[in-house]
Parts: structure tokens; sequence; C-alpha cells
């Protein structure tokens, strides 16, 4: 089974003609909502690619929380590690996509900031899948009760202990987070995996490329919940035994069909059509 330990969103989006630039209104907008958090996004992912999940996280005690857990729990995911937090509110995402799919995000963390090392004492945990919208140092605690693969999306970009990077298998992140973190990402010896939006991605063992690959040529809707639909994919992948490239056109794949429909968790494919896609373009 795969523990992510993550945060859990509601994300309410507005689809307009582009982006605005600061100080400016855009109008002609469509609002949605949907279920989001790179957490959960991950959790459902990984278990809508065939894994068994289980989410450790956080919801506020509102009407918020059971929209933003709906299809995690229609999906089968296991919430019995997410606790209801009163007097904090469901933590939402603010998100706005153009017409070309690319996004703004903002996001308001409510109850995922309760989220505490304590939280996971004496679970026991196999694999192991984390991003940075909680607090390192819970991530920390998962990682290091962990027995099996750790992956860690460092996302958003921030400064976190050596000592959690060293537990990790994989390290995930975008090429602006790469930026951020720089030779540090690559001196743990994990296998470090850097999203090149629409080119694909990279795989680096030891600062030195091992695999690139671009993805198959998709029509692009909403590119929200495609980094994390790529990172849950390749861990899902490696946890399975693929070989690294073979794991990287999976992971490609998977995120590029995410790209192909609105909204984050909406928008995650299904194995069978990851493994379909695949076979048209490499096999």
């Amino acid at each position: 089974m795969i523990t992510v330990t993550g945060s859990i969103n509601l994300d309410i989006v507005a689809t307009g003609p582009a982006l605005p630039r600061p100080g400016e209104t855009v109008t002609n907008a469509r609002l949605a909502r949907h279920p989001g958090g790179k957490g959960a996004n991950q959790a459902l992912a990984a278990r809508r690619l065939g894994a068994d999940v289980r989410l450790i996280g956080a919801v506020g005690a509102d009407d918020m929380a059971e929209e933003a857990l709906k299809l995690l729990q229609a999906g089968g995911v296991d919430l019995s590690g997410v606790q209801h937090i009163n007097g904090e509110t469901t933590g939402v995402a603010l998100i706005a996509v153009s017409a070309d799919g690319e996004n703004q995000i903002v996001v308001c963390p409510g109850a995922n900031r309760a989220l505490r090392p304590a939280d996971i004492d004496g679970v026991a945990i196999t694999h192991m899948m984390g991003v940075l919208e909680i607090s390192a140092d819970t991530l920390l605690a998962a990682a290091e009760a962990a027995t099996g693969f750790v992956s860690l999306n460092l996302a958003p970009a921030m400064t976190v202990p050596d000592t959690l990077l060293a537990r990790a298998s994989l390290l995930s992140v975008n090429e602006t987070e790469a930026a951020f973190y720089g030779d540090k990402l690559h001196m743990t010896g994990a296998l470090v995996a850097i999203s090149l939006g629409d080119a694909g991605a990279a795989l680096y063992r030891g600062g030195k490329e091992i695999a690139r690959e671009a993805p198959p040529q998709v029509q692009v809707v909403d590119t929200v919940g495609a980094g994390d639909t790529f990172t849950a994919a390749l861990t899902v992948a490696l946890i399975e035994g693929m070989a690294e490239r073979d794991a990287l056109r999976f992971a490609v794949t998977a995120g590029a069909l995410a790209c192909t429909r609105p909204g984050a968790q909406p928008s995650l494919p299904q194995r069978a059509d990851v493994d379909r896609l695949v076979r048209a373009t490499w096999q």
C-alpha cells in the first residue's frame, strides 16, 4: 500500500480567455468547483492507476469537507487517516485557467496546517508519497516511518531539512522548483524527476541525466493536476518495478492525459487509458 501524506483542498476554478496581469480584471470567465489539493490529487491518481492507497490529511469541520473528499471516497482511497478539525476551514485553492490551459493558483491551506508529526505515530507505512503543502516535519515523520519506497514532491518550493531529502527514493520537481533547490537535489543519491511542461520530463541520478521523454500529443484543455498525475504515475511505476525509462514514459503519458479534461481530480486518468496510449506511442 502507498500512504500519501499531504494536502486536501477544494478547488474553485475560474476559466477565462486569458490569465490576468497584475492589476488587471479579466471578465467572461466560467466558474467551477472540484476536489483538489496536491496530496489528495496524487492519492486518487495512484489509486486510478491501480495502487492501493491510504491518505493521511486534514479537512475542516465544515460543509466543504464532504465536497473535497467525495471523489476520493468514490475512487476507493482509504480515508481512515483523514482528520476533521474543529475551528479550521477545509483548504481552498483559487485557480485561474486561461483558454490555452495555463493556470495561476493561490492556496488557502486551512486545516492542512493542523497536520502534525504526532498524527503519524503508530501508523504502519510501507511505501510513502508526500508533498510540501503540509509541514516538512510531518512529512519527515511519515518518511521515517516508511519501510519501502519514499516519493517526495518538493512543491511548492521551500527550504526543507536535509534529513527529509535523505529519506527519499524519488524527488519530483518542476523546472522552477529545480532551480530553487539546485545541486542539493542531486546530493542524496535519490532518483530525481524534473517535469518540463509540454516538453515532458527528465530523470537524473547523481546529477547525470539517465532518461528524457516527451509526452504524446494531446488536445490540452486544463493543465491543473498534470504535475500531480506525473508524480503519482512515476511513483506507481517504479514501485511496480518498471525500468526507469519505461516508468518515465508511463508518467509523461499519464500527465498528458490529465490535461485533456478540466479540473484536477476529474481529469485523473484510468490505468487502462494510460497503458493504451503508451502502447500506441512507443510500441
